[in-house]
């Protein structure tokens, strides 16, 4: 199984290494053809201001730099990712449109509903990961579990008696938690709130026992004494909270359900422009600058070839179709 943590450790120095070579050494493929000679265009699948827009601002001036063209960020908000990534998915191939998009577009999305318009195995071409944003396992502070191991257990002795907030059904909180119970083998009740602001009050209030919120809004939280964080929800420990353990470390293994970034082109884009692209997604992520705004947005920097992006993207979308048709999750 492809992961976003093995992709960062296995291409840390190998990138650099390729980034390196003399222009006369690259690949005659990274040279041709070129990008249009006008704007490009970031689609981002949601309003201005939220993780997939924040990041998209942060690497796009590096990617136009890297590839002497203008790069514009155009917001294209709605179903969750849905509708920028069915625009991208028609638009011409000629590198005129490139795609942000977080997993719950491309990978979770379709295991929740079967009427997509667009399949991200066939309408894109994974370029690049750029970043990955755990979440947190956090429960109210006076529940009698101080790790994993306890959760599970209190859960085991008390079948049915834990209940579980999600920010809305179907959404990434609501996914975790169900892998989490899958698991775990855990009986805890799925309680959907409508925002992860609500789902949160109600936890510090005690009106709820567990909820796995977004790093950057959960941890002031933690920090505060106002929840107990029990773990982090990627595979490797996130540089904004490297006291706090993985779940996969605390008695899950392999246990992951992170929110992943990636970059894509449309479908049918020629080599020369996907090599093109990745190159300079992958050196503008190497920016120390990118990386610290990465950190304090609670997300981590992450790099490999399009080959080891396209594979993860597949395991993904392979992993929430099993729990969907086990949980019997749908969109409908």
């Amino acid at each position: 199984m492809v992961r976003m943590s093995l992709l960062r450790r296995r291409h840390a120095l190998a990138g650099l290494a390729a980034l390196s070579l003399p222009p006369a050494l690259r690949p005659a493929s990274a040279q041709s053809p070129e990008f249009p000679d006008r704007p490009l265009r970031l689609v981002v699948g949601f309003p201005p201001g939220g993780p997939n827009d924040l990041l998209a601002r942060i690497v796009a001036p590096g990617i136009g730099e890297r590839l002497k063209r203008s790069l514009v960020v155009e917001n294209r908000a709605g179903s969750n990712g849905e509708i920028a990534a069915a625009a991208v998915a028609k638009a011409p191939a000629d590198g005129s449109v490139i795609m942000l998009a977080s997993n719950g577009s491309t990978t979770v999305a379709p295991a929740l509903n079967k009427n997509l318009p667009y399949d991200v195995r066939t309408d894109f071409v994974a370029v690049a990961p750029i970043g990955i944003n755990p979440m947190l396992l956090v429960v109210r502070p006076d529940l009698p579990a101080r790790d994993v191991q306890e959760l599970l257990a209190l859960a085991h002795a008390k079948p049915g008696k834990l209940n579980g907030a999600s920010a809305g059904a179907g959404g990434a909180t609501h996914l975790a938690l169900e892998l989490f119970k899958s698991m775990g083998k855990a009986d805890i009740v799925h309680v959907p709130y409508k925002g992860g602001g609500p789902a949160m009050a109600d936890l510090m209030a005690g009106m709820v026992d567990v909820y796995f919120g977004g790093l950057s809004t959960a941890l002031p939280h933690v920090r505060a004494g106002k929840l107990r964080a029990l773990g982090q929800t990627s595979l490797q420990r996130s540089a904004a909270a490297p006291d706090i353990p993985t779940i996969a470390e605390s008695g899950l293994p392999g246990y992951e359900a992170a929110i992943s970034y990636g970059i894509f082109l449309p479908a049918g884009a020629a080599p020369g422009l996907v090599d093109q692209l990745h190159a300079a997604v992958d050196a503008t992520l190497r920016s120390p600058e990118v990386a610290k705004k990465f950190v304090e947005l609670g997300a981590d920097p992450q790099f490999g070839t399009p080959k080891e992006f396209a594979a993860y993207v597949a395991d993904d979308k392979a992993k929430w179709a099993r729990l969907a048709k086990e949980a019997g999750l749908s969109a409908d």
